[in-house]
């Protein structure tokens, strides 16, 4: 990053934050900057008479081929590792060496680190994933599964080799408070797959040093999030995985004074965000659909935790939970996919394995379904996975099938005022299903919007359980400016462009400096039809202050979409709609129109008259005919592009129907 580019960064920054907030973090800079290069003071003595809350039913743990293939390859040095995929990293690897481009980070203290100066760094999204441990989960399922000592022993190495690279508050994995709670998250799942304190794997005298040095950095972790916990501005999915990492660490290791302080800061900390993050139909307000996954993750293993512990959550913290789901079923078409809305980055949360072919997705549904007896969420989930079968236990997975045979809709709800998500369609859940997702929500969460996108008005089409119009996802966040910028704005939606602008103003690369308002106007459903008209006013900032509005009306028996676009504005105006093609989808010109096949099915798309019709596919300029189903993995799509003006009173009308 240039200084000049660096400068407008930091003024943009500034620009966002409250007078509160500008002194909070002051006070907080001079503290770490008092503190560089120091390591924490020494731990506690860990006291191991008494044990810690076991949350996972180990009891009943059996491993799958695919769990034993996986932990192979970590103990042969091969991780898996965003787009990179299987790459080799050594066993143990270099826990400071960032794959991205083998740059072996220095032990400076990591609160100063520029993490996110990729040409000094890489991007360090490649760097945190392996030393989030989800590996160690692998290993220590392969061990309760076979009682084989090659895979406790491989704990063992990786636990010794990190512990001793990455000492406390030094280098890059003391740079986030959030990646020291997902660790812990690991770690704690880990403890209790292979026995706790009384493992095996600490009977020998090395051993028991290995356990001292191991509870002497978990005391750290917790220590170190308590001091660097997101707050204001900041405070979106990253403060409940640390909130969730804190009080797992509390619940799993009672072994010091401070450990009932961790799990009161983290309980009231997550009682409080979960109201705050997630609307109560279930929307994270931060307007992205795989922040939301990991939110409901981190959620669901402190809830897991604390009910062992005699104490649940409130009432209200788990009816959130369900919610999130329901939404999930809804906006989850028939073959499974979920529109990727807003910043999706592949974070994960846990280690345990989903099995082979697994969804993260359909994985939550099935343990949203068992945990809250919904058999909505059953139908939607359709089988058991083998993650759920870790976490809940045998016994309890037996209900599922009782669950699904109960009538109910897979898709319970349809509409989320709250969220501004909006579900129109035909023949739901079945084979000749047709889904329209609908966005007629805010940019993101108060404040800066972070992982927000500027998609107001776009939306995303299924039929039959194949994806014609998408969101195209996230394409990267550290990687080059014309990528985070490109997938992010509006162009890059199915939604209109107004003079080639997005609807909100980017201060860098998770910073909206300027966003929008948008508001639904009528929402109407019966046998017949579903309408939904919605504007938002992201535009005013341009000459003749204009307001895009947007109508979609769905016609059930004929399975025929109508979209109305019009722009409100005191002159005319230079127009672009935007339509994203599932790269499953092959796009042709007729003189009839346009026809659309992904595989046997086929829409016939009719645009506005008198406009100029552009197919793009791969293009960098342009940036458009781009889909990114993974985090930094871009891969050719089709998208087309009409351009034309509009006057007032003017309307321009798209129509999609099975061909």
């Amino acid at each position: 990053m240039s200084k000049l580019a660096r400068v407008g960064w930091y003024w943009n920054r500034l620009r966002s934050l409250s007078v509160a907030e500008i002194v909070n973090r002051a006070g907080t800079e001079a503290t770490q900057a008092a503190g560089r290069g120091r390591a924490s003071g020494p731990a506690p003595v860990a006291r191991l008479d008494t044990p810690g809350a076991s949350w996972l039913p180990v009891d009943e743990m059996r491993s799958n081929s695919w769990v034993l293939l996986r932990a192979d390859e970590v103990l042969a040095g091969y991780w898996r590792v965003l787009a990179r995929g299987r790459i080799e990293l050594g066993f143990p690897p270099e826990w400071n060496r960032n794959p991205a481009n083998g740059v072996l980070l220095p032990l400076t203290h990591g609160k100063i680190m520029s993490v996110r100066d990729t040409a000094e760094v890489g991007d360090i999204k490649y760097l945190w994933g392996p030393n989030r441990h989800l590996e160690l989960v692998c290993l220590a399922q392969a061990w309760r599964g076979t009682g084989q000592r090659r895979y406790l022993d491989g704990i063992g190495v990786l636990l010794e080799s990190w512990i001793d690279q990455c000492p406390p508050t030094l280098g890059p994995n003391w740079s986030s408070a959030l990646e020291a709670g997902v660790r812990l998250v690991n770690w704690a799942t880990v403890w209790q797959l292979i026995g706790g304190a009384a493992s095996s794997l600490f009977e020998s005298p090395v051993g028991q040093v290995l356990r001292s040095a191991w509870l002497e950095s978990v005391w750290c972790h917790a220590e170190f999030i308590r001091s660097h916990r997101s707050r204001h501005s900041s405070v979106n999915s990253n403060l409940i995985g640390e909130l969730a990492g804190l009080f797992v660490a509390g619940v799993t290791w009672p072994c010091w004074d401070q450990s009932s302080q961790w799990r009161r800061d983290a309980r009231a900390g997550l009682e409080a965000e979960v109201l705050a993050q997630i609307g109560p139909d279930g929307v994270d307000r931060e307007q992205a659909t795989g922040g939301q996954q990991f939110v409901w993750d981190c959620l669901l293993f402190a809830g897991l935790a604390a009910r062992t512990t005699g104490k649940p959550f409130s009432g209200a913290y788990w009816q959130r939970m369900e919610a999130m789901q329901e939404y999930l079923a809804a906006i989850m078409d028939a073959g499974g996919h979920v529109p990727m809305f807003g910043d999706t980055d592949d974070a994960q949360l846990s280690g345990l394995v989903l099995g082979a072919g697994g969804d993260i997705h359909q994985s939550q549904l099935a343990t949203a379904a068992l945990l809250f007896g919904n058999p909505g969420l059953a139908r939607k989930a359709g089988i058991v996975d083998t993650r759920t079968r870790w976490l809940l236990g045998e016994a309890r997975c037996r209900e599922f099938d009782s669950l699904l045979l109960k009538s109910a809709p897979a898709t319970g709800r349809t509409d989320f005022p709250d969220g501004g998500t909006y579900v129109l369609g035909a023949n739901l859940d079945t084979a000749d299903e047709f889904r329209v997702v609908a966005d007629a929500g805010p940019l993101g969460r108060d404040g800066i919007a972070a992982h927000g996108h500027a998609d107001a008005l776009s939306f995303t089409l299924s039929v039959s359980g194949r994806e014609f119009l998408i969101d195209p996802g996230t394409g990267t966040y550290h990687g080059p400016r014309k990528w985070r910028q490109a997938f992010r704005g509006t162009a890059m939606h199915n939604t209109m462009t107004i003079l080639n602008q997005d609807q909100a103003v980017s201060g860098g690369k998770f910073i909206w400096s300027r966003k929008y308002t948008t508001r639904v106007l009528e929402r109407d459903s019966n046998r017949v039809v579903e309408s939904l008209i919605a504007e938002h006013d992201g535009y005013r900032r341009l000459a003749g202050r204009p307001v895009h509005r947007r109508s979609w009306r769905l016609e059930r028996q004929s399975a025929s979409l109508t979209v109305v676009d019009e722009v409100i504005a005191s002159t005319p105006q230079s127009v672009s709609l935007n339509w994203h093609f599932s790269e499953e989808c092959h796009v042709t010109c007729t003189p009839d129109g346009v026809l659309i096949a992904n595989g046997p099915v086929r829409l016939r798309m009719t645009l506005p008259p008198d406009g100029e019709v552009s197919i793009l596919r791969g293009s960098d300029e342009p940036m458009a005919g781009w889909v990114s189903r993974r985090y930094d993995n871009m891969v050719p799509s089709t998208t087309l592009v009409w351009r034309g003006h509009v006057r007032g009173g003017e309307v321009l009308e798209t129509v999609l129907k099975r061909a």
